[in-house]
């Protein structure tokens, strides 16, 4: 009998953990059984993935730019990475705002339901939080950002899984070991290239556990909503972001098409594992070593692209966020301030959404935090800023996994298209994850 392949053991996961999460919110203590026996697995999970997260960055970057050979490969290759990283956002920005001001999902939702929403979630912790999280990013000064890239102590920045500064870091050594002798660089390169295969083992043997652990995640998602009245209200924009991600996901074959030149059916199968992980975690800093995993053992993009390409996107490359923040910026405005809808606003949002998609922590929720930046760009009143979060807030974690799912898909294909533009993608090697298995027990 032939054995499942692993995309669909974890589809079947998440199927089976959204069935129980429904069937625990109908019983009795069943959302504090999900919430103290289930939901852990999910997290051992996730903490299991950030864990190698760090040293996967730091191994495959320095262990990338030193096979490069020549500074000169560094300074093409980064320029196209990043010249696609921001014309694809712009694309997606693009989408978002079409949408919203083509359905106008915001135009006519009754006071009742605002006053309903702004009672239930404006004063909620999460929403707080967000907005203290915004406004300690907005008091920081226009360059925090980029100084927030160079690190005083790289240790603090590993602790902190600051990934910016993890990559400068990596991106300083992987350079300072082409400009030394060869004889004196070897040793690290090596030490730094036996990090590499031992992490992406280790990637390996954690994702024999990715079917039970995205069950866990999604029966934790699945008990947090119960509110069926104002998840209905809120279906039209939730749609109109699924359907601009859903275009998005288009754009990303149709490039695979035409530029790579391979069937979008295969690689949206090979990329799978990385999509549903992404779907379930929330997180692209999470998915970072299933995705590098999946885009250089099955798609076939050669390490020294990967190492390179996919650690910077992961970071800077947040097209779905990008594409939400626009409809949910101009959502919001159409529901409680249209006339801040012009022309010049719109403008201001492309342009801001740009900018807070390269800033955005790759992790869960991110984007709400900088859409509250990007509200700011316009001149929203701060007083309807807690109203205007709490308006998506209920549907904002759905929505955020499916957005997840679209950055994770968005750095595979980019670093398909690097990889085919300097000659490095070659066949694929998969792997048989049962295999792995046999050798575990």
């Amino acid at each position: 009998m032939k054995k499942l392949a692993l995309h669909w053991k974890i589809i079947i996961g998440m199927i089976l953990g959204i069935i129980f999460g429904f069937l625990m919110n109908t019983i009795d203590g069943g959302k504090g059984f999900v919430s103290s026996w289930i939901a852990p697995f999910g997290k051992i999970f996730i903490n299991l993935l950030k864990l190698i997260a760090v040293p996967l960055i730091l191994a495959s970057l320095i262990k990338g730019i030193s096979d490069l050979k020549d500074i000169s490969k560094i300074k093409s290759m980064g320029l196209r990475t990043l010249g696609i990283y921001v014309t694809t956002t712009l694309v997606a920005i693009i989408i978002g705002l079409g949408i919203v001001n083509t359905v106008k999902p915001g135009v006519g939702m009754s006071k009742e339901t605002i006053e309903k929403i702004k009672e239930k979630y404006a004063s909620d912790a999460g929403v707080a939080d967000k907005l203290q999280k915004a406004s300690d990013q907005r008091g920081a000064g226009p360059l925090q950002a980029l100084v927030d890239i160079f690190p005083s102590n790289i240790f603090k920045s590993f602790v902190n899984a600051s990934m910016l500064q993890v990559i400068f870091f990596a991106l300083f050594v992987g350079i300072s070991l082409l400009l030394i002798a060869e004889e004196k660089a070897k040793p690290l390169i090596s030490f730094f290239d036996s990090l590499n295969e031992v992490v992406m083992k280790m990637v390996d043997l954690i994702m024999l556990f990715a079917p039970y652990a995205v069950f866990a995640l999604l029966a934790n998602v699945i008990i947090a909503f119960d509110d069926t009245e104002i998840l209905v209200k809120l279906l039209w924009y939730s749609m109109c972001v699924v359907f601009g991600l859903a275009l998005m996901v288009g754009f990303y074959l149709l490039l695979i098409k035409v530029y790579v030149k391979k069937s979008p059916l295969w690689f949206l199968q090979k990329i799978s594992p990385a999509q549903l992980l992404a779907f379930s975690t929330s997180s692209s800093a999470a998915t970072l070593p299933v995705t590098m995993e999946r885009v250089e053992e099955h798609v076939g993009v050669d390490k020294e692209v990967s190492g390179f390409v996919l650690p910077v996107g992961a970071t800077v490359n947040m097209d779905g966020t990008s594409l939400y923040q626009g409809i949910a910026a101009v959502f919001i405005m159409q529901v409680i301030w249209p006339e801040g809808l012009t022309f010049t606003n719109q403008l201001t949002i492309i342009l801001t959404a740009l900018l807070a998609s390269i800033g955005s922590a790759a992790v869960p929720s991110a984007g709400m935090v900088m859409l509250v930046i990007v509200l700011e760009s316009v001149g929203f009143p701060s007083e309807l800023l807690p109203i205007g979060l709490a308006l998506i807030f209920a549907v904002d974690r759905p929505l955020d996994m499916c957005r997840t799912v679209i950055n994770v898909t968005g750095d595979a294909t980019v670093a398909t298209m690097i990889a085919k533009s300097v000659g490095k993608l070659g066949e694929p090697k998969p792997k048989n994850w049962d295999d792995h298995y046999d050798e575990v027990k």
